[in-house]
């Protein structure tokens, strides 16, 4: 019963997690949606009017924060806004974007490396973009001051160039912006080959009399992404890792939540204020990221929240530097924007020492896991060429891994699969008592030292590496559009065929519920072939179970990664593969089509394949030809009609208690097919009551154990 219980439990928490796993996290948003839901933004912004401001007036910075936002028109588009306003290009190999003069910052970054979509004719990537544009999202650096008559550069200061040209990898730009009151800051911006911008800021003090200021930086992103991933098992939103704090994540929607309006004067602020040291902080989405790199031995203060208005911010100060007469104060952190490669942010990790930059990367709660899965297959890739041969191969080493568990598990359920002629005696038999059927069930597992529930385990194997190669799916930008061959151009995406449309065939678009694919059915049909490899299970429930697995896996799966259902389609194949070599070593007479249900059963092969397993028992001797096998009569007196007398013990000691009742079963003859494989002549013989008889037959059971089959 205990067994029986713990088959359940292991069936229903599998299916628990996967099913949860479906139905409470949202569905992941395709990328054709995503470029859908940004494209009708912007044509919404185009159509409040003809005019590239919204009622040609300017907005003005939110009263509501603290934070001050450039004060700009509304254009109708990205490229009106980059247009109205004085830039420094920049062009790298893998960024291009400019720097706005207006305020000095960073404001206009573009991927040239990714692409919205897998057409290869779709634009590059957007990161940020300039204030007055349908997204804004852009870093600003500065300082401030606690007196009123100290004027410091703002985001709508306008800078100046000292000299010309574009930034570029070892060629900085400078900024110059003079206050008129004795006041003079440079600003100067450096570019690395990938993403990593440095941003220097210098004050010099003139006036005759020293001043305090206190060192600033910002990135804003004044309106709530709608091409959010959606699975809340991965953080999108602000995103803050300080030496002694840890790492704070806040959505959008707990960032608004983070917001007093009546602190500070009522002009609002974070209700979460830290004070610590070093580490990072801005916004992170699935594969991108802007974040601000402080001086890591420099004591800050930060805040990470939004506004009511959907305008959110993260947000750092230094303490204030007080700065003498005719001396200069500088101010230096980084900006990273760019795609979270996990080998470039674990060299600027090491490089530049920035505190568990690693964290950018959500691993999730088990980064011992997913880490290593994702170097494994890294690695692979770069030796392959294709991370879907990556996948099949690390499946493989997987299999390789989980070798010796999985080979003692199937060997347990091939040899659970030779007892079903036993398990059906013992149904039929108690067929009207339940409870003592189950308890010569659960004797004879003991007896043969077989777990009813040895199938769980594999799948139960498979469920930690299933969810690691989901995040690693999830979360590295190297799976991003990777293709395979055939139909799937996306491993990080569903499969795009479904059959409900024939696949392409029929213009429309089923529910979520129904996006079957043609990689998910074959996954299916492979859960199907491995499962019918597997014993029946004596209990209907269990058989009904073991019956609507593959069809609850195929649509629960389906709308996963392509990459996801490929590991799990070849870890079946390969499953099927070892457990048919284990099942053909055991038995040699085993049909392969007969055990799948291809082809129809042959009782006599049957009978012979059992015959076969009962004569290499070690309890058993082996028949010899021309000889009379010896039979073990522990409990049973031996008579010429000791078979029946042996199955009414076997009846009265709960059926098959022990091995002699067992075996005697096993060595009835069957009623369809006459058998001479056990005579019991010479058993016969014995007169009934005779001790010494009794004691040689007993002996020679004894000494029969001791033999070697076939000597």
């Amino acid at each position: 019963m205990d067994n029986n219980r713990n088959f359940i439990i292991a069936i229903a928490l599998s299916l628990s997690v996967l099913l949860g796993w479906q139905f409470l996290y949202m569905k992941p948003a395709s990328d054709k949606a995503r470029q859908q839901a940004i494209e009708a933004q912007q044509q919404t912004a185009g159509e409040q009017g003809t005019d590239p401001t919204v009622g040609g007036a300017a907005i003005p910075p939110r009263a509501s924060s603290v934070i001050p936002v450039p004060t700009t028109p509304k254009f109708a588009s990205r490229e009106a806004a980059l247009a109205a306003t004085q830039r420094i290009a920049f062009d790298t190999s893998s960024l291009t974007g400019s720097i706005n003069l207006k305020g000095g910052s960073v404001d206009d970054v573009t991927l040239k490396e990714y692409r919205q979509t897998v057409d290869p004719n779709s634009p590059p990537v957007t990161l940020l973009s300039p204030a007055g544009s349908p997204e804004p999202y852009y870093a600003y650096t500065g300082w401030y001051s606690d007196q009123a008559d100290i004027s410091v550069p703002g985001p709508d200061t306008v800078w100046k160039q000292q000299g010309t040209g574009a930034l570029a990898p070892g060629k900085p730009v400078t900024l110059t912006w003079d206050n008129g009151k004795g006041l003079v800051f440079k600003r100067a911006i450096t570019l690395d080959e990938h993403y990593m911008f440095t941003i220097t800021d210098t004050v010099e003090n003139k006036t005759g009399k020293p001043v305090t200021l206190r060192p600033r930086a910002e990135v804003a992103r004044l309106y709530e992404p709608t091409n959010l991933f959606g699975y809340s098992v991965l953080h999108e939103g602000l995103i803050g890792l300080f030496k002694d704090a840890g790492l704070k994540e806040l959505t959008y929607s707990s960032a608004i939540k983070n917001f007093d309006p009546a602190a500070d004067n009522g002009k609002g602020v974070s209700k979460e204020i830290i004070s610590d040291k070093g580490g990072w902080l801005g916004f992170t989405d699935q594969y991108w990221a802007a974040v601000l790199v402080p001086d890591q031995s420099k004591p800050l203060t930060a805040r990470l929240f939004g506004t009511p208005q959907k305008d959110f911010f993260v947000e750092f100060s230094e303490n204030p530097v007080t700065v003498a007469t005719g001396a200069s104060e500088t101010f230096t952190n980084k900006l990273f924007a760019g795609a979270k490669k996990v080998v470039l942010i674990e060299q600027y990790m090491a490089d530049d020492k920035i505190d568990r930059f690693d964290k950018l990367v959500d691993w999730g709660w088990f980064p011992f896991l997913t880490q290593p899965l994702y170097f494994l297959l890294n690695w692979l890739y770069l030796h392959v060429g294709n991370f879907g041969i990556a996948i099949l191969l690390t499946t493989v080493l997987v299999k390789v891994l989980f070798f010796p568990l999985a080979n003692k598990s199937y060997s347990a359920m091939n040899k659970l699969k030779m007892l079903q002629p036993e398990m059906k005696k013992i149904q039929e038999r108690f067929k009207d008592d339940k409870q003592r059927q189950q308890h010569a069930m659960m004797t004879l597992y003991k007896k043969e030292k077989v777990n009813p529930a040895a199938g769980c385990l594999p799948i139960l194997v498979q469920i930690p590496v299933f969810f690691a190669l989901y995040k690693v799916l999830l979360v590295s930008i190297e799976m991003r559009h990777a293709p395979f061959y055939g139909w799937i151009h996306d491993l990080s995406a569903p499969d795009p065929t479904n059959i409900f449309t024939l696949f392409g065939l029929i213009p429309w678009t089923p529910p979520h519920f129904m996006m079957l694919g043609a990689l998910p059915l074959i996954m299916g049909c492979s859960m199907w072939l491995q499962m019918r490899l597997n014993p029946t299970p004596p209990d209907p429930i269990q058989q009904k179970i073991f019956a609507w697995m593959p069809v609850l896996f195929t649509f629960m799966l389906a709308p996963f990664q392509a990459g996801l259902i490929l590991y799990w389609t070849w870890n079946n194949i390969l499953t099927f593969a070892q457990q048919a070599l284990i099942m053909k070593r055991q038995d040699k007479n085993m049909n392969l089509l007969e055990q799948i249900g291809l082809k129809k059963s042959n009782g006599a092969a049957k009978h012979r394949s059992h015959a076969h397993d009962v004569a290499h028992k070690p309890t058993a001797e082996p028949v010899r030809p021309g000889k009379a096998a010896d039979v073990k009569t522990a409990s049973v007196p031996a008579t010429a009609d000791s078979a029946a007398p042996v199955a009414n013990a076997g009846e009265a000691n709960e059926a098959v208690s022990t091995a002699e009742g067992a075996q005697a079963v096993i060595d009835k003859p069957q009623p369809t097919e006459p058998t001479t494989a056990r005579p019991v002549a010479p058993v016969a013989a014995a007169p009934r009551g005779n001790l010494a008889s009794k004691k040689s037959v007993k002996q020679r059971g004894k000494s029969g154990r001791n033999r070697r089959p076939g000597r």
